[in-house]
């Protein structure tokens, strides 16, 4: 796991297997993070808050823009990666990653144009000025099937606001965010700005979500667990984006 910029195995090297789709064999073992370690990497998420919030928005965008060319420069090992711990044909994985770097390239660009607002009163006396500002840190969610794009997705416009990120990766592909994360720290993202965990555990999400300093929730998944940390979320009313399935219904006909 990636916590506060250091690589780091679970509490009493707990770990669970990724599974090759294609031959249902474990691929390798990984870290299965306690509640504790969960909490390391918001505290360190939360320590890193205002400096990257303080951060120039063209050094943010830099650094977006490093990324996305470094996730060009190894698309070979992210679509071999993708393909070998999520089952899609390598021709598909090669297009998710251009899918996925694309928001890099995308939120690069915006990360400088950030922008308020400033204006008269309906009442005429007063003028108002709107600024912006970033939310916070971010518990991010992730799922198996597009795992670099929806990582991407989710982390490029939080880093191009200035916020800081915790993401959990599906328990069935972590490697790819994994990679995806180092990645982010080659591209010269300080240490504590993303922090990676995995594990299988959902009482270390639980626990995050039940500290107050946690800012936003986003997560792509499952309506039932989605309603699930919708309710949890509400508890500190969290900013929350949800993309849930179950509700695109078709047809076969045989």
């Amino acid at each position: 796991m990636l916590i506060d910029g250091e690589w780091v195995g679970a509490e009493a090297s707990r770990t669970f297997d990724v599974i090759d789709p294609a031959t249902e064999k474990p691929l390798v073992a990984v870290a299965d993070a306690s509640v504790d370690q969960g909490t390391d990497a918001l505290d360190a998420a939360v320590r890193a808050q205002r400096s990257w919030a303080n951060t120039a928005p063209r050094e943010r965008g830099e650094i977006l823009r490093k990324a996305f060319e470094l996730v060009t420069e190894r698309k070979d090992d992210f679509a071999k990666l993708i393909t070998l711990e999520m089952g899609k044909p390598l021709a598909e994985s090669y297009g998710e990653v251009t899918y996925g770097s694309e928001f890099l390239r995308w939120f690069s660009e915006e990360a400088v144009r950030i922008r308020g607002d400033y204006g008269l009163l309906p009442e005429g006396k007063i003028r108002q000025l709107v600024t912006k500002r970033p939310v916070g840190p971010c518990l991010f969610i992730t799922p198996w099937n597009f795992p670099l794009a929806m990582a991407t997705r989710k982390i490029a416009p939080a880093l191009a606001a200035g916020c800081t990120v915790v993401i959990r990766p599906a328990s069935a592909t972590p490697l790819t965010t994994l990679l995806f994360a180092k990645t982010l720290v080659d591209a010269g993202l300080p240490a504590g700005v993303v922090n990676v965990i995995t594990g299988r555990d959902h009482a270390v999400t639980d626990a995050i979500l039940e500290d107050p300093r946690l800012r936003k929730l986003s997560f792509t998944g499952s309506t039932g667990v989605g309603a699930n940390l919708l309710g949890k979320a509400a508890k500190h009313v969290l900013r929350t984006s949800m993309e849930l399935g179950g509700n695109a219904p078709f047809f076969y006909r045989f």
